[in-house]
């Protein structure tokens, strides 16, 4: 009989162990979470199967609804991916916040429909697929579409993400309309820009950021510079805190991540390299005494948890 690979003869989580190491990270600014949170693969990690029993079987339904409470016994912070595709109403809003205690904060997406200058020619967009989106980066409707029904959670909110996917900059400029959007925008969140084009990443478009206060999103994305290459950018620091999403293997497309490594059970692919761009970047936030907000996904090395976990020590 063969035996087991030797990625599965790992110890056990330390679910304590890491949630001390990451609050007294936490304490310094440096807040550390993952992205999203309801995956069954967590559990003997950070989750406890039992709480999500019902008449003896485990309840998926249960669990979804329950398990942000059990993350943030570990993690200070969490990034919501799920509002990119939608505009989430207050009720949606005041079931999520009270469903996890008030220490925990958030990074929320802000929605596709303020940030798709086309919409992606996929049927899940019916009659809009392929089209030009004529909310393209309207800021009121952001203010009274996502903003304002947010405003009882302000204090929750560690940083909001526009992010931007990719498109041709040969025919568009880009920074000028992100330049007048930005100073649109009210007073009071954190915002920060997460684009998908590696040739924005220059002067032009880190001054944007930097002269409105907004924050360069470092991202770990498929055909973006890797992590340690934008940290090292001149001006890519561009406000008094900074946002890091630690996504993809670069070179390694989404559904391929997906294909790999679901369903999230253990680190299957490390990237060292990686891992030590955001030790560089935790250092940089403790000797600036800037915030830092870092998120690992799990299509990075295949468990968030994990990552984190090996990051951290």
């Amino acid at each position: 009989m063969s035996s087991a690979p030797l990625f599965d003869q790992r110890p056990p989580f330390e679910r304590e162990r890491l949630a001390a190491k990451l609050g007294a990270l936490a304490a310094q600014g440096i807040l550390i979470g993952t992205s999203s949170w309801k995956y069954p693969g967590w559990l003997g990690q950070i989750y406890t199967r039992e709480r999500y029993l019902t008449r003896g079987g485990f309840s998926t339904r249960r669990f979804e609804a329950e398990c942000l409470a059990e993350y943030a016994r570990t993690f200070p912070i969490v990034c919501g991916d799920f509002s990119f595709y939608q505009f989430p109403s207050e009720q949606f809003w005041r079931r999520l916040f009270g469903s996890a205690p008030a220490s925990l904060k958030f990074a929320l997406k802000v929605p596709e429909e303020i940030t798709a200058r086309v919409f992606p020619a996929h049927a899940r967009y019916g009659p809009r697929a392929g089209l030009p989106n004529p909310a393209f980066l309207d800021a009121v409707l952001f203010e009274e579409g996502f903003l304002e029904p947010l405003a009882a959670w302000r204090q929750q909110i560690a940083a909001v993400i526009f992010e931007f996917g990719a498109f041709s900059q040969k025919s568009y400029a880009f920074v000028e309309d992100l330049d007048r959007f930005l100073a649109a925008l009210p007073q009071g969140p954190r915002y920060s820009v997460e684009v998908r084009n590696p040739e924005l990443l220059g002067p032009e478009y880190f001054q944007c950021l930097k002269s409105h206060g907004v924050a360069h999103v470092f991202n770990a994305w498929a055909r973006m510079p890797e992590l340690g290459r934008q940290i090292q950018m001149p001006d890519a620091f561009t406000a008094d805190f900074t946002v890091c999403r630690a996504l993809l293997r670069h070179g390694r497309a989404y559904a391929e991540a997906v294909e790999l490594f679901s369903p999230y059970e253990q680190i299957k692919d490390p990237n060292p390299e990686g891992r030590q761009a955001i030790r560089d970047l935790m250092a940089w936030a403790r000797d600036k005494k800037r915030a830092a907000f870092i998120f690992v996904n799990n299509r990075f090395e295949g468990n968030a948890p994990g990552t984190i976990e090996a990051l951290v020590d």
